[in-house]
């Protein structure tokens, strides 16, 4: 079964901002997740979360001063739920039409939206099968790439049977493609537990 987590709303080649359909549930970093342009299947991984007013010039203000736990606020003022809304930050790292997955930019952006779907068990185990969406996402953009690379790796690990020789193959991996950033290969070899 999928679990349908959100709904596309920014939309480019490299990456994808969506809306979570519950408040305060974005995916965990480093997710593999799936979406669509229509006529192929797209696959990112989650590189940042948030919660904001949905609308940019109104700031959330605080409410619980006089509240003992968190969850009263929102039971006190119900509009919160209607207020804020929940977005995560997708970065793009490859596509597929059936049995067909490429480790590279799909030749279109998803579509505005398009339903997101997290991407559990057997198909995070058949996309990361190949390592080489691991060059797509160690050229990404942003302050925490290492983090959202090692996220990306722990999760992973876990859908493969051997997790400890998954990420054997994944430190030789990384050490081809670091080679002559031995601080950041050591950084993410130590995120991951090897």
């Amino acid at each position: 079964m999928l679990t349908k987590i959100g709904e596309v709303i920014e939309s480019g080649s490299d990456r994808f901002v969506a809306e979570c359909y519950e408040l305060h549930s974005p995916p965990p970093l480093g997710s593999l997740l799936r979406t669509t342009d229509g006529q192929v299947e797209i696959y990112g991984v989650v590189c940042n979360a948030s919660t904001e007013s949905i609308d940019p010039g109104r700031r959330p203000l605080a409410r619980g001063r006089e509240e003992s736990e968190e969850g009263n606020i929102y039971r006190q003022h119900p509009q919160l739920s209607r207020l804020l809304r929940t977005t995560f930050d997708t970065l793009v790292i490859g596509h597929g039409q059936g049995d067909d997955l490429h480790h590279y930019l799909p030749p279109r952006p998803p579509r505005v939206h398009s339903f997101v779907y997290l991407c559990e068990g057997d198909e995070v185990r058949r996309f990361t099968r190949s390592l080489d969406f691991l060059a797509i996402l160690l050229g990404a953009r942003g302050g925490s790439v290492d983090e959202v690379v090692s996220a990306c790796l722990r999760r992973a690990a876990g859908a493969h049977d051997d997790e400890r020789a998954f990420l054997v193959r994944v430190g030789k991996e990384l050490a081809v493609l670091l080679g002559g950033e031995l601080n950041r290969l050591n950084a993410i070899l130590r995120r991951i537990k090897l």
